[in-house]
């Protein structure tokens, strides 16, 4: 369908939301400035045709989700000036070089689920601290123990060491969650200088270092060709025994299988939210290891992260179709696209 609003100033916004819809990422205060910026040619029943984007390509402006932008349709869409993402990566539907030889903004709101994430990856550090869901499984078992001797494995994650690898900004959003316990923060992210990092509340360090020296580490960063498994069998074996693991940005970053070995022979503690597969399969180990707390993506899929994708994209539209620059999205960057690994990128 198509909503005309009754002065549109700019052309026309391909809306192609999939697999969300407009109503879930944007509020009707948003939808509403949405609406304002011009032409809004909608399409929600999977991905819009190809026969209507390739009928409003010659006006349109900016394109709102997920649709397949090659040279070919770039070229035929000599006003564009905006490409948002509404998922959580940077895919490989867009010719990215041809986006930057025009100057097209493209762009990806996925720090709208740097709030929720952080917030649920603090609170399965804790639980894994704590030992509280394991304690819940034990009272509910019969076999629980009162006391000191119920907390003979615990620790404060107040005061203790914390790594923290990748500090985009989920990273970010942790360190500001993490910042009243008083922790000594590590942090390793070889694409941010080391002033930010200081900047963030973290002592930068070698990922050697931070695995040796921390407590509680959690694993944000984004897949990339540098750092496929990169937490491999070696690297987890660094840590100090009955540390504390927590994976909740992409799986491809960990060797998830050997995490589960650990967790399984008593050596670490884990809290893994993403995996290689996923549903994760009914015979997989880790659903029958207690030293692992699972859960099933989740972290993110939260009705607030959703409606702060429309958010964040309305507000960077406003914006660039202002000839102002974006400030709320991520942007694809010509240096790294090609090296994030969340999806295969295209290619001119």
């Amino acid at each position: 369908m198509s909503e005309i609003g009754e002065d549109p100033p700019m052309g026309v916004l391909l809306v192609d939301p999939q697999p969300r819809t407009l109503d879930m990422i944007c509020a009707p205060p948003v939808r509403a400035r949405l609406a304002a910026l011009g032409d809004l040619v909608i399409h929600e029943d999977g991905a819009m045709p190809a026969a209507l984007v390739e009928r409003h390509l010659p006006g349109t402006v900016a394109v709102l989700g997920q649709t397949d932008m090659d040279a070919a349709r770039i070229a035929a869409a000599p006003r564009l000036r905006a490409i948002v993402n509404v998922e959580g990566n940077l895919l490989g539907n867009v010719d990215y070089e041809a986006c930057f030889a025009r100057g097209i903004h493209v762009l990806v709101a996925s720090p709208a689920f740097a709030p929720a994430v952080a917030e649920a990856a603090l609170g399965m550090a804790i639980d894994l601290c704590r030992g509280i869901s394991a304690a819940d499984r034990t009272m509910r078992a019969g076999a629980e123990v009162y006391g000191l001797d119920s907390n003979r494995d615990a620790f404060l994650l107040q005061g203790a060491d914390v790594g923290v690898i990748g500090v985009g900004a989920l990273g970010h959003r942790l360190l500001e969650l993490l910042a009243p316990f008083g922790c000594r923060v590590r942090a390793h992210d070889p694409w941010q200088p080391d002033a930010r990092l200081r900047a963030a509340g973290a002592e930068p360090c070698d990922l050697d270092e931070l695995l040796r020296a921390s407590r509680v580490v959690f694993v944000l960063a984004a897949a990339t060709s540098d750092n496929a498994a990169m937490l491999g069998p070696r690297e987890l074996d660094l840590l100090p025994d009955a540390a504390c693991v927590v994976l909740a940005s992409r799986a491809a970053v960990a060797d998830v299988d050997a995490l589960v070995e650990r967790a399984a022979a008593g050596r670490l503690r884990a809290a893994i939210d993403v995996w290689p597969e996923e549903p994760l399969a009914a015979a997989h180990p880790a659903r029958a290891v207690d030293g692992l707390l699972l859960s099933a993506h989740r972290t993110g899929g939260m009705p607030e992260a959703f409606r702060a994708i429309g958010e964040l994209a309305v507000g960077d539209l406003e914006l660039v179709l202002r000839g102002l620059p974006p400030a709320l999205c991520a942007r694809a960057e010509r240096e790294t696209v090609g090296r994030l690994r969340s999806r295969p990128v295209a290619r001119s």
